[in-house]
């Protein structure tokens, strides 16, 4: 499990394609399963969660692409 201090897209998303399978947890937001290389919304998430998912998979995507 990887500890994030604050919430920054860009590494998260560095972190998580690197690995593919694992767990992060983001310091006063919470924690997050990834699962092949995907971020995936907590069973109890909130609005703000899946903003969040959909902006870190997106940056996952994007940086699939410049590879």
């Amino acid at each position: 499990m990887r500890f994030f201090k604050h919430y920054a897209p860009s590494m998260i998303a560095k972190h998580i394609s690197r690995l593919f399978n694992g767990k992060i947890h983001i310091h006063g937001i919470g924690e997050f399963r990834f699962k092949d290389g995907q971020l995936v919304a907590p069973t109890e998430a909130e609005r703000e969660h899946y903003k969040m998912v959909k902006e870190i998979n997106s940056e996952i995507t994007r940086l699939k692409m410049a590879y």
